[in-house]
């Protein structure tokens, strides 16, 4: 058994390969579980670097977030606008930050 097989993947974060109505990744389990550990990682790599942003510029946790999405959307960034909003979550949780109003919607993370 690999490492992939073994890795749980949330669920939230598969249905980001989940088009609107239909029940089923549009992806592989393998790319899903890649792409998982990319986002995860980059959120993890992210938490000092919020941290030290709020610290820094003096500004709402909030702002911080919204700022770092923004970035996570720009032009040839490594992941798409869901991804972006997925891993902009993930670190609101590892930070213990409450999350952004516009995160909070149904469709956030999906772009």
């Amino acid at each position: 058994m690999t490492d992939d097989n073994q890795l749980t993947i949330p669920r939230p974060f598969i249905d980001l390969f989940i088009p609107k109505g239909s029940s089923k990744p549009n992806e592989p389990r393998q790319v899903i579980a890649e792409r998982y550990e990319l986002c995860e990682d980059m959120a993890q790599m992210l938490t000092e670097h919020a941290t030290q942003r709020k610290l820094d510029l003096g500004v709402p946790e909030e702002m911080v977030l919204e700022r770092i999405h923004r970035g996570l959307l720009a032009e040839g960034s490594v992941v798409s606008a869901p991804e972006a909003g997925w891993v902009t979550c993930r670190l609101a949780e590892l930070l213990g930050w409450d999350l952004p109003g516009w995160a909070m919607t149904p469709d956030a993370g999906r772009g």
